[in-house]
């Protein structure tokens, strides 16, 4: 028996010469066959809602930034230019939906509802985890580049045997697309029909690689080679990253299976608070992302439609000001587990050698305390 792989199919990818667009960079509102009937309830109060939700991340981002450079956490990976690409998607969800995704998607966690202090003590490297991953529905932050797809996967194979409508969002970098786990991931996802969305945000740095030197071709061609359909979107514009987002949940829930969405955006900050970017990519770049700033352009499409944006701005600088101190007080406050916390919820009931491992461990506490 041979199993003979399909080419690439650019049939099955949409966007792949200019991504898909609905805003331009003057908040002028394009038409867009495929995006619009998925945009026809987005009115002034509906893209405010959009924009605070932006305004919110970023100020979360900054301030976690601070933060950082302050010593009251440990590391930090930014988002800053990436708020689109994550709040677009993030407010098509269902409830029920379940996200799976990598250590940058702040823009998730806090639209999903994850606690700050809880979040704080992920990134004081106090909690392997932080948030319950059952009540908000995001599975805790995947350090492994890529490996968070499969678990995506899965689910979605699981729900689809359960009969439930659920879907599974998994994020990713540009960089996870060169692990072997998303193309694992793919297959079964193909093969199944599992009713899950693989968002890639391509802020075009693999860490200080960049993306041409990561793929040949546009990375939402690579996913039709396994029969899955793509779009690849401006994901620095939050419509149209809605929209899609939009399209391929309801494509996922009502069978059709898979689909692929390459958020073209940038990383503006370094990859984490331990990288300097100078190092590996000149101004004049990171000018030209700063004007497609994906807050600014909604600002403009609020001003085209006659908000009052001077409210606008006070209500959003209100809410994040809000956030940030709540964030900034759970950090400062934050008290690290006790030493032997790490051999608990290992398993839902604890196992003799658990035990035994336990009281090994405080009999070594013991003889430190004892000779100190």
């Amino acid at each position: 028996m041979s199993i003979t792989v399909p080419a690439p199919d650019p049939a099955l990818a949409v966007g792949l010469d200019v991504p898909l667009t609905v805003l331009d960079l003057d908040g002028t509102r394009l038409p867009n066959e495929l995006l619009d009937p998925h945009l026809t309830d987005i009115d002034e109060s509906a893209l405010t809602n959009l924009y605070v939700d932006m305004v919110r991340v970023r100020r979360l981002d900054t301030e976690a930034f601070a933060l950082t450079r302050q010593g009251h956490l440990v590391l930090w990976p930014p988002l800053l230019g990436q708020e689109a690409a994550q709040v677009g998607p993030a407010r098509a969800l269902g409830e029920q939906d379940w996200v799976f995704g990598s250590y940058r998607e702040h823009g998730f966690a806090l639209l999903r509802g994850a606690d700050m202090s809880e979040f704080a003590r992920i990134w004081k490297a106090y909690a392997h985890s932080g948030w319950d991953p059952q009540e908000i529905r995001m599975a805790p932050s995947q350090i492994i580049i890529g490996a968070q797809t499969l678990h995506g996967v899965g689910y979605a194979m699981a729900a689809k045997m359960d009969g439930s409508d659920d879907v599974a969002l998994t994020t990713f970098g540009d960089g996870a697309t060169s692990e072997g786990d998303v193309s694992e991931a793919l297959v079964w996802a193909s093969t199944f029909q599992a009713p899950v969305v693989f968002l890639c945000q391509n802020n075009q740095y693999a860490i200080s690689e960049p993306v041409a030197l990561q793929s040949g071709v546009p990375l939402a061609l690579r996913p039709t080679g396994f029969g899955i359909p793509s779009m690849r979107v401006d994901g620095n514009d939050v419509l149209a990253m809605h929209a899609a987002a939009r399209i391929a949940f309801d494509r996922a829930r009502s069978g059709g299976g898979p689909t692929f969405i390459e958020a073209v955006t940038y990383r503006r900050g370094p990859h984490t608070t331990t990288d300097d970017p100078k190092r590996y990519r000149d101004r004049a770049e990171e000018e030209a992302w700063i004007a497609k700033d994906p807050l600014d352009r909604v600002e403009r499409a609020l001003e085209r439609m006659g908000a009052n944006m001077e409210a606008v701005r006070a209500e959003a600088k209100i809410r994040a000001d809000q956030l940030a101190k709540e964030f900034r007080a759970a950090c400062e406050h934050a008290e690290p587990p006790l030493a032997d916390a790490i051999f608990d919820q290992v398993y839902a009931q604890p196992t003799r050698r658990l035990e035994r491992q336990r009281l090994e461990h405080q009999a070594f506490v013991n003889s430190i305390e004892a000779t100190a």
